[in-house]
């Protein structure tokens, strides 16, 4: 059974177009594959731990082969048991909205959770970072309320999905496939590339 694993960094619930788009692609996946079983995982549920100074001291220890304390033992478990949920599935949508040209900070304290020695990556001292994100696929929606690609620099940047598939990127994801929506705030046609962008997620959903 192929299991994939919605990931919302959304906090809007039914006022956010990231998540209406994803239950767009949701429902075209199931259509398509009855079968796999799909968990949906609310960044903002309260579930994922900080990562403060005991689980950033545990990281450096890890680096360094050194000893952890006991308080270090357990933020670095409370990361372990984060990991292995994101790790224990084949597939990804991603719902990312933007937020001051980037993305939200519970995507990036999520990130930061899970990007971790032995899990995520590998490190030589010689050649560097390697991936191990073996053979997964990930789907990304990102929606802005306010940037688009053919505005000026009045309306913004976009360091969103370049962070973000750049992570992919990094930590082993080679299959991405990704939809935008945006702008859908002081626009005249955000009705029309609201349809536009519908279509693009069922597409994606059906070949996914």
């Amino acid at each position: 059974m192929t299991r994939l694993l919605h990931i919302s960094a959304s906090p809007r619930s039914d006022a956010s177009e990231s998540l209406a788009l994803a239950e767009t692609f949701l429902a075209t996946y199931r259509d398509i594959n009855p079968h796999d079983e799909i968990e949906t995982w609310n960044l903002w549920d309260g579930d994922l731990p900080e990562f403060g100074p005991a689980a950033a001291a545990a990281k450096m220890a890890v680096f360094g082969g050194a000893d952890q304390n006991s308080e270090e033992a357990a933020a670095w478990r409370d990361v372990e048991a984060t990991f292995a949920r994101f790790n224990a599935v084949d597939r990804y949508l991603f719902s990312v909205p933007m937020w001051n040209a980037s993305v939200p900070y519970k995507l990036k304290q999520f990130i930061d959770v899970v990007s971790q020695p032995g899990m995520l990556f590998g490190f030589d001292p010689v050649d560097g970072y390697t991936g191990l994100l073996h053979g997964k696929k990930a789907a990304v929606i990102y929606t802005s309320a306010v940037y688009g690609p053919s505005r000026g620099q009045g309306f913004g940047a976009d360091f969103q999905a370049p962070f973000f598939r750049d992570w992919l990127t990094w930590a082993g994801v080679q299959d991405i496939s990704e939809v935008r929506f945006g702008p859908n705030l002081a626009t005249t046609d955000a009705d029309a590339a609201r349809e536009i962008a519908r279509s693009q997620t069922r597409d994606l959903a059906k070949a996914f």
